[in-house]
């Protein structure tokens, strides 16, 4: 049975479960072997077979899935340690792992019995998810809908068990309401629409568009879209808490999803401190000439770059760990975890992405062009990926702050 905390309890039965501390030494020991297929994965949009087989063997797409249906239910805090360091050794391949192992943190909240043990039958369960259709349509027809549509940017899609896609039904008074539905991998197509440098980073996030054609999708397999505003104390938590009966399923989901960016980003800042720190035996740029170790100004530059990445880490994970705490909380009679709190904690998500991206570029402008500038280079890719991360929604810190601050002088939080 899970804990209070929403962590495995190890009984008897369950001793030859991982720990934690195992699942993230796992994950530890894949970092030079990633970061050995980095020009493949790029090639190929996605990591490899190869990869993907040792995430199943080391269980790292188990962490969140409920122990009722196989899994480990290890907790958000182990989740985003693995992911933090997926990312280092690649941040395109944490993105995709990211993206494609925590949808079953929002699957397992929100949806009924019978969609989960139907989809968990899958090992693993990994799930792609879109909030955004280019088009769409569900048609409704005996015992469910008919789904038409096209999503881009499905991260983590490659080896999707399922997809997660919202599509607008309408409502009695006509009005189109959002619902996410899930699809198993035979009723839907990927598009071959990423890697290959088509990008300037983030090659290797799997981020391909998806097509569906008319696709049957039972009505349990359909629930309303509002997961962001749902309200634990008007419903006895979330459907499912009252499944499994574990916190972990109370499924916040507006810092979480902007923490699942944000740890690609510091495991990106980690990367490239590892980078900048080989690179500290070479000499100095410019006269006199020394090995960087012994130059005043390279040291500045590393210390700074580490302090950034530590500060990152520490805000990341604290605001993790926050978000598990607050749940567990509820569960024991406290207080409800409101989403204008949820909104409050992705500001600090958000935060500590900016703090990454910040290191990763005083490593990459101040290593040197031969080390840095040239393609090919580790820190020039590692600046690429979060160049490219700075192009997407969820890292216009700015819109955030706005709607922290509305909802902070208690108006509406509007869009974001």
């Amino acid at each position: 049975m899970p804990s209070s905390d929403g962590t495995a309890v190890r009984d008897e039965a369950r001793v030859d479960e991982p720990t934690g501390e195992e699942i993230l030494a796992r994950a530890v020991a894949l970092r030079e072997r990633i970061r050995e297929l980095q020009p493949e994965h790029r090639a190929r949009g996605a990591y490899s077979e190869e990869i993907h087989e040792a995430f199943v063997a080391a269980r790292l797409y188990d962490i969140l899935r409920p122990r009722r249906y196989g899994g480990l239910e290890l907790g958000l805090e182990t989740f985003f340690r693995v992911a933090c360091e997926i990312s280092r050794a690649d941040p395109a391949v944490g993105w995709s792992y990211e993206l494609g192992a925590s949808h079953a943190y929002q699957f397992s909240s929100y949806f009924p019995e019978q969609a989960q043990q139907e989809a968990y039958r899958a090992t693993p369960f990994v799930a792609a998810s879109r909030a955004f259709p280019i088009e769409a349509s569900a048609e409704p027809v005996d015992g469910g809908y008919l789904l038409t549509g096209r999503w881009d940017y499905n991260s983590g899609c490659a080896y999707s068990s399922h997809f997660m896609p919202v599509a607008p039904i309408a409502a009695a008074d006509g009005a189109p309401v959002p619902h996410m539905f899930i699809l198993p991998r035979a009723d839907y197509t990927i598009v071959d629409d990423w890697g290959g440098g088509r990008t300037i980073g983030l090659d290797a996030s799997s981020s391909n568009s998806i097509t569906i054609e008319r696709a049957f999708v039972p009505e349990y397999n359909v629930v309303p879209f509002d997961f962001k505003d749902y309200v634990w104390s008007e419903h006895g938590g979330t459907p499912g808490y009252r499944l499994l009966g574990s916190p972990l399923y109370l499924g916040r989901t507006t810092t979480m999803f902007i923490a699942g960016l944000a740890v690609t980003q510091v495991g990106a800042a980690w990367a490239a401190l590892d980078e900048y720190e080989r690179l500290m035996s070479r000499g100095t740029s410019f006269p006199p000439r020394m090995p960087r170790s012994e130059s005043p100004q390279y040291q500045q530059w590393f210390g700074q770059i580490q302090q950034l990445t530590d500060s990152a880490d520490a805000l990341l994970h604290a605001t993790v760990a926050e978000v598990a705490r607050r749940g567990r909380v509820w569960a024991d009679g406290g207080p409800e975890f409101t989403p204008a709190e949820d909104i409050r904690l992705r500001g600090q998500a958000a935060t500590a992405a900016r703090i990454a991206v910040e290191a990763v570029d005083l490593a990459f402008s101040t290593a040197g062009s031969t080390s840095a500038g040239v393609t090919g280079t580790r820190l020039e890719k590692y600046y690429r990926d979060a160049g490219f991360y700075k192009t997407h929604i969820g890292a216009q810190y700015d819109v955030f702050y706005g709607s922290q601050g509305r909802v902070a002088l208690g108006l509406p939080a509007g869009g974001m």
